[in-house]
């Protein structure tokens, strides 16, 4: 006996979130910036249509940076962005290890 389409309709899809890969490159960058003392906090969230994972200077603060997952992006510019406090997007790409380079820049830092 088969099942009426109609009937059989395919399941809700959940919140996009971050895989335990995905969490690791970014959780290395975060421990990397808190040992400089840049940032101080964070916060993940997982939204229908994207994952946000964004960094506080002090846990007051609006974010900092905020790194974004958009798998709908992931065919066109990449599902991958990292957002600076002023909204503007820092760096995109398919890629997340690529995206994450952009904080590469401040792992060396003159001293007086």
């Amino acid at each position: 006996m088969s099942q009426d389409p109609a009937v059989a309709a395919p399941p809700l899809p959940g919140p996009v979130f971050f895989d335990r890969r995905e969490l690791d490159l970014i959780l290395r960058v975060y421990g990397r910036m808190v040992a400089q003392g840049e940032w101080r906090d964070y916060s993940v969230v997982g939204h229908k249509d994207f994952a946000e994972f964004a960094v506080f200077r002090r846990s007051g603060d609006a974010p900092a940076y905020r790194i974004e997952k958009r798998p709908a992006l992931q065919t066109r510019q990449g599902q991958w962005a990292v957002i600076g406090d002023g909204g503007q997007v820092l760096r995109r790409g398919r890629d997340l290890a690529q995206a994450l380079r952009v904080f590469d820049g401040r792992r060396f830092q003159v001293v007086d």
